[in-house]
């Protein structure tokens, strides 16, 4: 085992095609009003993870929810996973404050997010 080992998932994005009515039922869900709260991103704080509503995100090529695995080096990660077999979906890129974010694909197809912290 490597010392590179994930701090968990914290974080899970949700791609929707409609936002109000997405957060309607997100804010329903988790009782709470969001956090954040823009055009482009509602986010909630829950029980120490990170809900994330992305509108537009199926037409960004988010198929799915993705859950991001929290790590310490973002590139040290990316390094392991894919001589491992994983596949590079989304090179780490800065989201916004030094938060770094990049996904890949494993074997079958499923899509791992992984998210670095400044």
């Amino acid at each position: 085992m490597s010392d590179t080992a994930t701090q968990g998932i914290k974080t899970v994005l949700h791609p929707v095609s409609d936002l109000a009515a997405a957060k309607a039922v997100y804010s329903a869900l988790l009782g709470m009003e969001p956090q954040a709260d823009a055009p482009y991103y509602v986010g909630y704080e829950a029980e120490g993870q990170h809900i994330g509503l992305v509108p537009g995100g199926r037409e960004q090529g988010m198929t799915s929810p993705v859950a991001y695995w929290h790590v310490a080096d973002i590139e040290a990660k990316l390094a392991e996973v894919t001589a491992a077999g994983a596949t590079v979906k989304e090179t780490a890129h800065d989201v916004g404050g030094g938060r770094l974010v990049a996904t890949v694909a494993d074997p079958d197809g499923n899509v791992l997010g992984l998210l670095q912290d400044p």
